[in-house]
């Protein structure tokens, strides 16, 4: 009897474990080789590896950092999918899983990380400077499109005590050209910034800016023209303006002093007057010679080089430069040419608004003897040292005097 009940007990463990071995449900094994392809400023397109051979899969995506769970779920039968409506310059985080039945799905893959491209800077005068697309995030930013890259100058030009952002944008696959020591030669739909602002307090720059203006140089089909945003009081937009205006700016200087102007954003017409040789609309500021010194440690125009940005020269040493007229260290003569060749050679040559009334030749490769500035220095002297419209010089685009630029000049013109 009791062999018959042991024996039972066994038949019935056997079946058991073998509806137990029947029920068991292969491992879903997790998704592989996630990739991003054909990425746009709004589109992914998403493939991966599927070791299951699953009839479908879930994917879910997020901007970068987003939490499983919360992110968009796509249900996609293939082994890919492709993502629209996206940001652009924005990154996201995808994950995907295999679900390999009803209740069996795998683990989400490894996260892949992908960034959307940036959107193309628009060579046209839109309305609001947004609208070119020069900048990304907030505008008032100033964060420059990676479509863009920034330029400095060795000796800048004074527009009442005012800061500048300045950046150039080449349509893609162009370049500059070299061609001598003055301006490259630039692609058509180049498009040319200058942003124009006030710290509040000079002491103490997280206190933010007062931004006022952005003028603006588009080429188009070989010829440069001119336009002027003017920013809101918000500091969110800036608008297309070629009439001109009047602004009221208070700032704070680096000796804690307070200072006010009634800033002038020029017309169009002001705008032609100083960018014009001959009939010819002209950059003014991004000569290679006002281009060629370190930034950053790094010369500017060897980083142009490199990043091929700049072509037909191999080198800084082949152009020549000049000085910036702050550095003592540089000779008094070379100093107040510079300052002469930024502030006012784009008049005052061949060419310029000044060509007829005034016999003064101020470009900085122009020899002392040819510039007539011996012969005129009593009127120069004379008109950078008060403030009176229609006479004192600059003609238009300041509305104050330049202290420490009429120093210089002053001491410059006594040695002649």
């Amino acid at each position: 009897m009791i062999k018959k009940i042991t024996f039972l007990i066994l038949i019935c463990f056997v079946v058991f474990s073998c509806k137990k071995d029947d029920d068991t449900v292969d491992a879903c094994l997790e998704i592989t080789n996630v990739i991003a392809t054909n990425i746009t400023t709004s589109i992914a397109t998403i493939n991966w590896t599927d070791p299951n051979g699953s009839d479908s899969y879930i994917v879910e995506y997020g901007e970068s950092g987003f939490v499983l769970g919360s992110g968009t779920m796509v249900v996609e039968t293939m082994t890919s999918t492709t993502l629209s409506n996206l940001n652009p310059e924005t990154t996201y985080d995808v994950y995907v899983q295999a679900v390999c039945s009803t209740n069996n799905s795998s683990l989400f893959s490894d996260v892949l990380s992908f960034t959307t491209e940036t959107l193309p800077v628009v060579p046209e005068f839109r309305p609001n400077l947004s609208e070119l697309n020069l900048f990304s995030g907030n505008l008032g930013d100033l964060n420059i499109s990676s479509r863009a890259f920034k330029y400095e100058l060795n000796t800048q030009l004074f527009t009442d005590y005012a800061h500048k952002q300045r950046l150039v944008a080449l349509p893609e696959n162009t370049t500059m050209q070299y061609d001598g020591d003055g301006l490259p030669i630039f692609p058509d739909n180049t498009v040319i910034a200058k942003t124009f602002y006030y710290n509040i307090d000079e002491r103490d720059l997280s206190l933010g800016r007062i931004i006022v203006e952005t003028r603006v140089l588009i080429k188009i089909n070989g010829a440069w023209e001119t336009g002027d945003y003017k920013w809101n009081a918000e500091q969110t937009e800036a608008t297309l303006d070629l009439n001109g205006s009047i602004v009221p700016v208070t700032w704070i200087d680096v000796n804690g002093e307070t200072n006010s102007v009634d800033y002038e954003i020029p017309t169009n017409t002001d705008c032609f007057t100083c960018h014009h040789t001959y009939e010819d609309i002209t950059p003014i500021g991004p000569k290679l010679r006002n281009m060629n010194f370190n930034v950053d440690g790094v010369n500017q125009l060897d980083e142009f080089i490199n990043r091929q940005r700049l072509t037909g020269v191999s080198s800084s040493t082949e152009v020549s430069s000049i000085v910036n007229w702050q550095d003592t260290s540089e000779s008094l003569e070379d100093r107040a040419r510079s300052y002469f060749d930024i502030n006012c050679a784009h008049c005052h040559i061949e060419g310029g608004t000044c060509e007829v009334q005034s016999t003064l030749r101020l470009a900085f490769e122009t020899s002392l003897e040819d510039s007539n500035i011996v012969e005129r220095k009593s009127s120069i002297s004379l008109r950078i040292s008060e403030y009176s419209q229609d006479f004192s010089m600059p003609f238009i685009g300041t509305t104050i005097i330049h202290a420490e630029g009429v120093e210089l000049l002053r001491a410059y013109l006594q040695t002649l």
